[in-house]
């Protein structure tokens, strides 16, 4: 099972996260912070709570109504722990709302479909993303573009429009030869077509770089994943690379962090009594596979990004909270469908 035991876990968080607050907590949105203030002087940022998993239990304003279970909760003991929708988020212009960061101390809580049907689709999956809610609310769309020599994944503000010069083109994937690094950019221009003062051209939203370990690809994945940091006022800091040379992954590997966070894949933990890595997603995943993951800060682990993980064969969860936008996490996920990783 995907869920460490829920007892001792949930137990142990809520006495640690509740009295941590009213000491000094770290805020999480201090650890994306580059550039303008240093984070110790911002005080007036609102709090996110410590953990995102729990977010929604401790904050009495969300609706607890559990309706779209529909059976996926079954597994775990305690109600709190069955899969609870999205808070109430409302999406009113979605290419606005896709590339903009979480707000802070909300989870949004989404479901990755795959749609394998179709002619070429068993190649060429259509991935689907909604709001995790009753509503089913849309928000991107990605597949796989068929003539490119390394992956690289168009995601679209229209499930029913997937082409490259579409007005609905927001973003794409693109992976590099090996299939081990990837890149999100937003829709803006290749610096080819820049114009004078460099403002149409695309920005860079994210990177992902796989490690392969010991046994190729078997075991749990090591990722890092990078993106860029948040300005004083939590807007993130456009990285408009004008060459291959300047973008997130050539500054992570050059070191050059001054505007750009690292996260990674927290890592999961042997379970002997299952013979399998376990990682407690607080009843959001169902399925047990390596495609399952949580990405973290290394200055609090407790504070979950990111989640991703499968709750049926076609279905998978995706929640993301600040700095992170729908865009970036999407991407970041279908960078871990992609063809050269599933090597399961």
């Amino acid at each position: 099972p995907p869920a460490s035991t829920s007892s001792d876990e949930e137990d142990d968080s809520d006495a640690s996260t509740k009295p941590m607050r009213s000491e000094k907590k770290k805020n999480p949105a201090s650890l994306f912070q580059t550039g303008g203030d240093p984070p110790k002087e911002k005080k007036t940022k609102k709090k996110a709570p410590p953990k995102a998993a729990e977010s929604e239990e401790e904050t009495p304003e969300t609706p607890q109504k559990n309706s779209n279970k529909k059976g996926k909760g079954k597994k775990s003991k305690k109600v709190k722990e069955e899969r609870s929708p999205s808070p109430i988020i409302e999406v009113d212009n979605l290419e606005e709302f896709v590339l903009r960061p979480a707000p802070q101390g909300v989870t949004v809580k989404c479901r990755v479909t795959r749609d394998k049907k179709g002619m070429d689709r068993g190649l060429y999956p259509t991935y689907y993303l909604h709001l995790d809610n009753d509503k089913k609310v849309f928000l991107l769309a990605g597949r796989k573009r068929k003539k490119s020599k390394t992956s690289n994944y168009l995601i679209s503000i229209d499930p029913t429009d997937l082409s490259r010069g579409g007005e609905n083109f927001i973003g794409k994937l693109r992976s590099n030869l090996m299939g081990t690094k990837f890149t999100v950019f937003d829709n803006g221009a290749n610096p080819d077509r820049a114009n004078a003062n460099w403002s149409n051209v695309r920005q860079e939203l994210s990177a992902v770089v796989y490690e392969t370990n010991v046994l190729g690809f078997k075991g749990p994945r090591k990722m890092t994943v990078i993106i860029p940091g948040m300005n004083a006022d939590n807007e993130r800091v456009p990285i408009r690379p004008r060459n291959d040379n300047d973008g997130l992954l050539m500054r992570w590997q050059n070191k050059n962090m001054d505007s750009v966070i690292e996260l990674h894949n927290k890592a999961p933990v042997w379970n002997d009594e299952t013979q399998s890595y376990v990682l407690n997603f607080h009843g959001r995943v169902t399925h047990a596979s390596v495609k399952n993951f949580q990405i973290v800060h290394d200055s609090d682990p407790d504070y979950i990004v990111m989640q991703f993980g499968r709750v049926a064969d076609d279905a998978f969860t995706m929640d993301y909270n600040y700095p992170l936008c729908a865009v970036q996490a999407f991407a970041i996920a279908l960078s871990s469908f992609d063809g050269k990783l599933a090597c399961e």
